[in-house]
């Protein structure tokens, strides 16, 4: 290990590569403002099976993968899936694939080579993807619950409700507050100054995991963060929170248990992707704010879970409970099979 550091005592870490661990450098790698890089430690306590714990996070990268693409296949080919909540799955299967792709290729690369560098404004443009994606999941899920409060409580008005025209204009909307509304994050973090190390206790780039690195006042920076927060996921969470209220008043009205299943029934999806989306998300929004005495690993294993599971398991889950999907799915592994 080599330790230098400059005048006024600070330091920054690069990998050797030769070593594969870390070992210290002048601050040359640093502007006037920021570090030119970061160094991505990974999970931190477990670098030693990295190796190991790159295998599930693979696979699972490797099912979201072919189960989004294979379910935007399916629907696009199937024109009597061309329904409301089948759309905004479609846009759902779309912010997946680019979340994914944005974080996990390069998690396996710090995993498989232990390349832990990771460009100063490729650091920024990851974590505005991760965060604008994310507020888009959140949106496309409450457009579904909205499908579903239409069908239940106004089902005759359903189809003039929720034309093309209008299915198209919530999608670009949901695009477009999670483009705008995310956009000044990557701003705050561009102009502070950086004086304490280059070393991001994380797997990927992450507002809060960054800003901890900031030596000036974040107050002002953390407070628009929380309240974008909650404009987006945590107010999107409220309403389908009303929606289903609404949906289960209308549910338990209606004149028979047999009639009441069957309804009940068509909602079951979706309320799984809820719970599989927003119990991560709540959990690693916690404990990054309140969670202090949470081993790091834990909430790090917590916020990988937020970016793999729920884009593996949204095709699973629609695939499971829609047979016209199922079966799209398997003449697609039979296609691919031979």
């Amino acid at each position: 290990m080599l330790h230098t550091s400059d005048r006024n005592g600070h330091i920054s870490l690069v990998p050797d590569h030769k070593e594969k661990t870390f070992s210290i450098s002048p601050l040359s790698t640093m502007t006037s403002l920021h570090p030119t890089s970061f160094l991505l430690l990974g999970i931190p306590g477990l670098e030693a099976v990295h190796i190991w714990i790159s295998i599930p996070f693979c696979l699972v990268y490797l099912m979201s993968l072919m189960g989004n693409v294979a379910l935007l296949l399916i629907v696009k080919t199937d024109h009597k899936l061309h329904e409301p909540m089948y759309l905004f799955l479609c846009m759902l299967s779309v912010a997946d694939l680019i979340l994914t792709s944005s974080t996990l290729p390069k998690i396996l690369s710090l995993f498989w080579f232990n390349y832990r560098e990771i460009y100063f404004e490729a650091c920024l443009t990851q974590m505005y993807l991760i965060h604008s994606l994310s507020t888009m999941e959140s949106g496309f899920i409450l457009a579904m619950a909205f499908d579903r409060y239409i069908a239940i409580c106004h089902p005759l008005r359903h189809s003039t409700i929720l034309t093309p025209a209008v299915i198209i204009g919530f999608g670009l909307g949901i695009v477009f507050r999670g483009a705008v509304l995310l956009s000044p994050h990557p701003f705050l973090l561009r102009w502070l100054s950086y004086c304490r190390t280059n070393v991001i206790s994380h797997t990927y780039c992450e507002f809060m995991a960054v800003i901890k690195l900031v030596c000036t006042e974040t107050k002002i920076r953390r407070a628009y963060s929380l309240i974008v927060a909650f404009l987006t996921g945590g107010l999107d969470f409220i309403l389908i929170i009303c929606s289903y209220v609404l949906i289960l008043f209308t549910v338990f009205n209606l004149p028979s248990k047999a009639a009441r299943l069957k309804t009940l029934s068509t909602c079951v999806s979706h309320v799984w992707v809820i719970l599989v989306f927003y119990t991560p998300a709540f959990f690693s929004f916690l404990t990054h704010r309140f969670g202090h005495h949470i081993a790091p690993h834990i909430h790090i294993f917590i916020a990988n879970i937020y970016l793999l599971i729920p884009p593996m398991m949204n095709p699973i889950i629609y695939g499971v409970k829609t047979k016209r999907i199922r079966e799209g799915f398997f003449k697609f592994l039979i296609i691919k099979c031979v």
